[in-house]
């Protein structure tokens, strides 16, 4: 009798345990795909070894690219950072947007809390949200942020449960982390200030020049932090004064502590990285590394990050739960205010691929950049010449975690999800816009064709091309010439005309999504 109980107690252990099995399997099924996102700042298309790099080897990158999907027609949707980061978010173009190029040291947040973000869509499903690292959004309102108090609206009103910013930039003051509403390890006895003219006769980057550890070519001479000259100026604060060598490695930090926070949840990350932005101060592990001078060493670092976060989720055996897209927000530059080796130690790394132009500029090598995206499992091994952008990031992960679109959201954002995925057969888009920081010169390719509208003489940029060509358009066959090099205009005026309407009725019209 008791070996009949005995018998009857284990069936119902092993019953219940099956159960609970089952039930684990269904919950796990069930679970969204957590998303990352990993934005590098100023990478080129060239500028990796799995896009044809060969003077120096990113492996983590290249996992992915071997693993996932490779685009050769990935965009991002201005040359430079700002007014991408405020498309990503938004799936709106920037150039609709009156002041949405790249934000001042007291800029303040230029995405209205009312708009629909690609973070407030994913919290809507029940997503963790984060954004880690480089900002550049503007933060706070009025007439400058209120370092010294309460912080916002900020990343945390627009759809973020969490933030941990570098405000502006690294070649920008003020040079300190912003986590959620405060500045981080701020001593209020030691307010910190943030303004555009020296507050206190201190030494500059102009006045004590000597002093620098990394010495500028033009524009980055006032406040000295850490050795390096930044734009605008900043005094008190320096309990919380980050050292430049130290980002990479705390962004990585805080990203992983919070994986493993939110690893029971479907989370959102935006790993929003500083590197490859001037000043380049790579942590010394990295220095010299590449024998492409700082820059080189950067885009190691990068590639570094990159490795520590799959490494996360190996460990958490998250990896085929997670969806990973990496991009770039423009593309490359060289000199871009700092001595730092970029130029003299290039040799034949070519950081823009076979593309013309990079950061500020709307051809294509200043906005077409490595775009991959990676899920084990789900994504396989191949490469794909459809057309995406990181604009289409609203629509695209809001249809993975089943958030239907508000009518007037995310205006210019289309659904390539399936294309984002692999899918066999699907489309991607059937154009692409680019622009500039400032949105006043605008590109649109179609196909193999590409319409290039400099604006008027005024235009940045354009005055130079234009004395040099004695036009305001250019038109190119990107089949025959990825390049750019041979204007078609005055070969093909029909095709001119058709495109020239159509980029005007783009930038005329309030939405482009179907």
């Amino acid at each position: 009798m008791k070996v009949i109980k005995s018998i009857g107690l284990l069936v119902l252990v092993l019953v219940v345990a099956g159960a609970a099995e089952a039930a684990e399997k269904s919950n796990k099924a069930a679970k969204k795909p957590n998303i990352i996102v990993i934005l590098a700042d100023d990478l080129g298309y060239g500028d990796l070894s799995s896009y044809g790099a060969t003077e120096l080897s990113t492996p983590n990158i290249d996992r992915l690219a071997e693993e996932g999907l490779r685009f050769t027609s990935g965009y991002c949707s201005a040359s430079t950072c700002t007014p991408t980061r405020y498309s990503l978010l938004t799936g709106q173009y920037a150039f609709r947007k009156r002041g949405s190029g790249i934000s001042g040291i007291n800029g303040t947040a230029l995405i209205d809390t009312g708009r629909t973000t690609l973070a407030s869509l994913l919290d809507d499903a029940g997503y963790a949200t984060a954004v880690i690292g480089k900002w550049h959004l503007g933060l706070g309102s009025g007439n400058a942020p209120n370092w010294n108090g309460v912080i916002k609206p900020g990343p945390l009103e627009i759809g973020f449960d969490y933030s941990f910013l570098l405000p502006n930039t690294n070649d920008r003051v003020p040079s300190v982390y912003v986590e959620n509403h405060r500045v981080k390890d701020l001593n209020p006895e030691d307010p910190l200030v943030v303004q555009g003219s020296n507050p206190n006769d201190q030494p500059t980057g102009r006045s004590h020049r000597h002093r620098l550890k990394m010495d500028w070519s033009h524009g980055h001479n006032a406040t000295i932090h850490n050795g390096i000259g930044r734009i605008g100026f900043m005094a008190g604060g320096y309990s919380a004064r980050w050292l430049d060598e130290e980002l990479a490695p705390e962004w990585v930090e805080r990203s992983n502590e919070w994986i493993e926070r939110h690893q029971e949840d479907p989370f959102f990350l935006f790993f929003s990285s500083h590197d490859i932005h001037v000043p380049r101060m790579p942590h010394p592990r990295f220095q010299g590394e590449s024998g492409l001078g700082y820059r080189g060493d950067a885009i190691l670092e990068l590639d570094w990050c990159v490795g520590e976060i799959l490494d996360t989720l190996d460990r958490l055996a998250l990896s085929k739960e997670t969806l990973i897209v990496f991009c770039s927000d423009n593309g490359p530059v060289l000199d871009d205010g700092y001595k730092d080796g970029a130029v003299e130690k290039l040799g034949d790394h070519k950081p823009a691929g076979p593309y013309r132009g990079g950061k500020y500029s709307i051809f294509e090598g200043g906005t077409r950049t490595p775009f991959i995206t990676y899920w084990p499992g789900t994504i396989e091994s191949d490469v794909s010449d459809k057309m995406v952008s990181t604009v289409d990031l609203a629509a695209s992960l809001a249809a993975l975690a089943g958030q239907d679109l508000p009518e007037d959201a995310a205006p210019d954002s289309f659904n390539v999800l399936p294309a984002l995925l692999g899918k066999a057969g699907a489309p991607g888009r059937d154009h692409v816009v680019q622009q500039n920081n400032s949105g006043n010169q605008l590109a649109l390719r179609v196909g193999k064709w590409k319409l290039l509208d400099f604006g008027t003489k005024k235009a940045v940029g354009s005055k130079t091309y234009q004395k040099k060509a004695g036009h305001r358009y250019a038109l190119y066959n990107l089949a025959k010439d990825p390049g750019e090099q041979n204007n078609l205009a005055e070969e093909h005026p029909q095709r001119l005309k058709r495109m020239r309407s159509r980029l005007r009725e783009i930038r005329e019209t309030d939405q482009t999504r179907p």
